[in-house]
Order: C-alpha cells, then structure tokens, then sequence
C-alpha cells in the first residue's frame, strides 16, 4: 500500500527488535524504552512490517508472545534495593501478623463470634492478595527475572483484582456486623449465625470470581502485537489491555462498571451502615457508654479508611492523572494492594483488646 524505503525498514526492523526482544531492553535505559514504546506505531505480522493503524483490519494469522516483560518501576531503578527492602518487609508482616490472628482465633473460644469469622476471612484474603503480587515484584527488583508466561499474567491479573473485590465485600459484611451488634443487639445472636456468616462468606467469594472473571477472558482475545513489555510491576488490568493493538474499549467500560459497582455499592453500604451506627451512638444516655460502643467498631473503620481512601486515589490518578510520573501510578498501585495486608492485623492486633490480650499473654508465658 505504502512503500518503505529501505532505510526506514532497516529502521523500523531495529526499533521492533528491541520491542519483541527483552533481552535487548537490558541494554537500554529504562526511560528511553518507555518513551520510545509509547511513539512506536508499527507491529510486526506474518514477517511484514504494518503500520499499527492497518494491523487492526486483519490479525487471524497473528500469535500473541508467548511471555510478557514486567519492567517493574521505571525511573526508579537506581532505588530497587530500598524499595525491595520495605516490601520485604511489608510482606513478612502480612504473614507474620495474619497467621498470627487466625491462630489466636482459632485458640481462643471467646472470639469464635461473627466478628472474628470475618475478621479470619480479611486475613486469608490479605495473604492470598499480597502472595499474588509480592512474590513476583521482588524477583524483578532482587534477580531481574522479568519474563512472565502469557498466560500466568491474566491468572495473575485475575487473583489480584479478585482478590480485592473480595477484601472490599469483606467490609461490607463486617460493616453489617457492627451495624446490627449496635443498632440491634438483642437480635445480633439470631440474626448472625454460623451458617449465615458461612452464606455470607461464599456471597462475597462468588462476588468477586464472578465480576472479575470477563477481566482475563476480554483481555486474553485481544492480539498484542504492538510489543510486550508492561510498563509496571505486575499484570495490572489496565496497563496490559493498552499494549493491545485493538478496540480494547469493552474491557475499559467493563473495568469501570466493575469499580463503580464493587467500590462504589460497597462504600455507600458502609456509610449508610456508619451512619446508623453513629446515630445509635449518640443516642446513648453516657459519654462513657458512647466512647466504649464506639470501641467496638473503631478498628474496622480504620481498616475500611486505609483501604478506600489508597484504592479511590489510586483510582482517579490513574484515570485521570495523565500528567503524573509513571512510578508514582505505579507506586500508588502497589500501595493500595499491599499496605491494607500490613495494617490490617497491626490495628486489630492493637485496638483489639481480646486480640491484644491474647498476644501479651502469648508473649509473656513463653518468657515464663
């Protein structure tokens, strides 16, 4: 259709060496990789090279790659070592400290109560969340072990954000929790009973298996011939579906009816829950009845405030922070997915007195 003269294909041919050969980008400064990627608009199909914008016409006769290039945090990479250092120790905190609430659950028959079943339930989710990212972000930081399998990014893609809807119906239930232990409290025993917490747990499991499942399947069928480096340090949604050389707005619209449905629902039955729950507060004849019943609920609306408020920052700089550094998207997304898991078991270890007894007694009769 156009013709290409021969310097322009010589080129061309390297410029699309160095986007489908990651051993080559090894060479290269990261920055420069990325801004150039961001300008190339040629993909390689069937030995040709096409401009992008004629690739869309006709890709049956295309193979996707067969792995994927995690370039972790670009512009940062002079700092790897700090940065894996703290989410090393993000990461032993999450499974020092969730470990640590499932057993003291576990062995103490007292908090065998709906509170703590869901209060277990937030802390296997927050070791499954941080166990499908951490791991893979400290090889890239420790080993440069970058590649990963084709299909292993949308399973990993697919358990992240899963696993995330998840913690955020978590909240919610545990919001009805404390909305009936204070608005209700004579019923709290009848209505919250082992096999309605159980319910209530597959619920919110189901929830987000089913709502996260089109993710992989739609971004799977595009083809991704343009290059496959991912600008980021996991399989996050968004950040794949763009290196695809296709219409990917299905995918954009149902990423965002996913989030205004899961975070958005969820967050006004929180707050409608808290505010029944306030004003059942008040309503309280002493200031120290007030203080003590609101106690009671006091860590979960910290967990709730540690996790929505990184997530809707993460959220609206993504979408619409098109002028913020790529490192700084990339360190508020791993900032939302991670630091929840590690504050998580510290505030309900702290501000929980029944937990906190537990551990000081733990800690105390083995020191005897």
């Amino acid at each position: 259709m156009h013709a290409v003269s021969h310097i322009n294909v010589v080129s061309l041919s390297r410029h699309l060496y160095f986007d489908h050969h990651p051993r080559a980008w090894a060479h290269k400064g990261s920055q420069e990789n990325i801004g150039y990627r961001q300008e190339t608009l040629f993909c390689l199909r069937v030995g040709n090279l096409l401009p992008y914008s004629m690739s869309d016409s006709n890709t049956t006769d295309f193979k996707n790659p067969s792995t994927f290039i995690l370039l972790g945090i670009p512009g940062l990479e002079m700092g790897y070592v700090w940065i894996s250092v703290s989410f090393c120790t993000m990461y032993i905190i999450v499974i020092l400290g969730n470990i640590t609430i499932l057993f003291i659950v576990k062995m103490e028959p007292n908090l065998h109560v709906p509170m703590y079943y869901f209060l277990c339930m937030l802390a296997v989710t927050d070791l499954a969340l941080s166990t499908s990212i951490l791991p893979k972000t400290l090889a890239i930081f420790w080993f440069s072990y970058r590649e990963i399998d084709f299909s292993a990014c949308f399973i990993q893609m697919y358990f992240i954000h899963c696993f995330s809807v998840i913690e955020s119906g978590i909240f919610v239930a545990m919001a009805f929790d404390r909305y009936v232990a204070i608005c209700d409290p004579l019923r709290h025993s009848t209505i919250l009973t082992n096999p309605v917490v159980a319910k209530m747990g597959l619920a919110v499991v189901l929830r987000g298996g089913i709502l996260i499942m089109p993710h992989p399947f739609l971004a799977r069928r595009w083809p991704y011939c343009r290059t496959n480096i991912i600008p980021h340090s996991y399989c996050e949604h968004i950040a794949v579906v763009k290196l695809a050389c296709a219409d990917i707005s299905v995918s954009s619209y149902y990423g965002l009816f996913v989030a205004f449905l899961v975070r958005g629902l969820d967050m006004i039955f929180i707050a409608v829950s808290y505010a029944q729950i306030l004003r059942a507060i008040f309503s309280l004849p002493t200031k120290d009845a007030r203080l003590k019943t609101f106690g009671t609920c006091s860590s979960h609306l910290c967990v709730i405030l540690a996790f929505y408020i990184p997530a809707l920052f993460s959220f609206l700089t993504h979408r619409f922070g098109h002028n913020v550094p790529l490192h700084f998207h990339i360190l508020i997304a791993n900032a939302y997915l991670l630091v929840p898991p590690v504050l998580n078991p510290v505030i309900y270890g702290v501000r929980t007195k029944p937990i906190r007894n537990r551990l000081l007694w733990l800690f105390t009769h083995k020191g005897t």
